[in-house]
């Protein structure tokens, strides 16, 4: 293996997205504009003006349809790329369907932004997890450098389970500002990503069959499990990728919950995305100040990281769920999960739910220090003042 000498580019995570998807040698991106992701695809079609990357673009009318030409062009056996958000992501909701069903490994970039109406382009989880139940894996990125590294490990880790991977960024806190990416050289990416070995070859005429065709009440039972077994799998390949990503490139992903402080902690804070950069410059502050608190940060919401997740909850008194995001007629999607995998378990922390940042509500050191605040109380009370705090309501 030749050795890892890092280009550095200063980009911004739309930015850092789009070199990932060159740099994995993609071959076909089938796209649709909307704000905030639009310069993804601007960038990878200026890299194609440019004879920068050989891509087959496929303009379309529609995220819907932008869909559809990803799955066709991955059934065909190449390597497809896509990225939405929003409105956008909801107007696929039937093709990921597809997608997952056909175990066809597509890659796509979501660009979090919060659902109409009112109409917003700002910072919103809802969009993604809207789609947890699709069959798409899920990774998290908490600043420019995961976005780039997420999407080379997403078409790795989709393309070893036969799954589709969504690489998920923040509107404008990630999408649209710039920081230092350490980008990894083309010959060394196509050593830790070969060129894809697709399941079947639809141009093998010697052994016709089906893509989606119709399964009776005796078979889709089965498809189903395959799918649910696969997603079971895909959490020791994304440790192995995490792994040897880590081994090759210096920057380790092995871990589904990225973890601080937990060992001594009262309590941690847990939560997915950009958030988490502010609650890890909270928590070295309240460190400093006596506060015995951590961070447990999701990077991979699908599959969840269920024995991660209850090992943590062995070692503390609280886990204070930071959602932005909100299942109505619920809870926040990530205290609601996370309950659940602790339900059956002798290891019953308190858990309590932050609603935060909806719409791109700023989300400050000082926000992280008042909750902090609260969930000290509920420790020491020994009980829940209440189970979920919508915290940025303007009272």
């Amino acid at each position: 293996m030749a050795e890892y000498k890092p280009i550095r580019k200063v980009v911004s995570g739309n930015y850092a997205a789009a070199y990932a998807a060159k740099h994995a040698r993609v071959q076909v991106v089938a796209a649709y504009p909307i704000t905030p992701q639009t310069s993804i695809i601007e960038k990878i079609a200026e890299f194609i003006a440019n004879g920068e990357a050989d891509i087959q673009y496929v303009p379309v009318e529609s995220e819907h349809s932008a869909m559809a030409a990803c799955i066709g062009a991955s059934a065909a056996g190449a390597r497809a790329f896509t990225a939405t958000s929003a409105q956008g992501l909801a107007l696929m909701h039937e093709m990921l369907h597809w997608a997952s069903g056909a175990r066809l490994p597509v890659v796509m970039v979501d660009v979090n932004r919060a659902m109409a109406p009112p109409w917003s382009v700002w910072d919103d989880q809802t969009d993604s997890l809207a789609q947890r139940d699709t069959g798409w894996m899920q990774f998290y990125a908490e600043n420019n450098q995961e976005v780039y590294d997420g999407v080379l490990m997403a078409f790795k880790i989709a393309e070893t389970v036969n799954l589709p991977a969504m690489v998920v960024e923040s509107a404008f806190i990630l999408s649209h500002t710039y920081d230092v990416v350490e980008m990894i050289p083309q010959e060394l990416v196509d050593e830790f990503l070969p060129p894809r070995k697709p399941l079947y070859d639809l141009a093998d005429f010697s052994q016709p069959f089906s893509v989606g065709a119709l399964g009776g009440p005796n078979d889709y039972y089965e498809f189903r499990y395959k799918i649910a077994k696969a997603m079971e799998d895909a959490v020791k390949v994304i440790k192995d990728v995490g792994k040897e990503f880590g081994e090759r490139f210096g920057r380790d992903y092995s871990e589904m919950i990225e973890k601080g402080y937990v060992d001594d902690a009262d309590f941690v804070f847990m939560g997915m995305g950009s958030l988490m950069g502010t609650v890890k410059e909270a928590v070295d502050l309240l460190r400093k100040e006596g506060y015995k608190v951590g961070y447990a940060k999701v990077r991979w919401f699908r599959p969840f990281p269920k024995e991660e997740l209850r090992e943590i909850a062995e070692s503390v008194k609280g886990i204070a769920v930071l959602d932005r995001n909100y299942s109505f007629g619920q809870e926040g999607i990530l205290f609601n999960e996370s309950k659940g995998v602790l339900y059956n378990t002798d290891a019953r922390p308190i858990i309590k739910n932050y609603i935060v940042g909806l719409g791109g509500r700023d989300f400050t050191v000082g926000d992280v220090r008042a909750i902090a605040e609260n969930m000290k109380k509920v420790i020491e009370a020994g009980k829940l003042d209440r189970e979920v705090e919508w915290y940025h309501l303007k009272r």
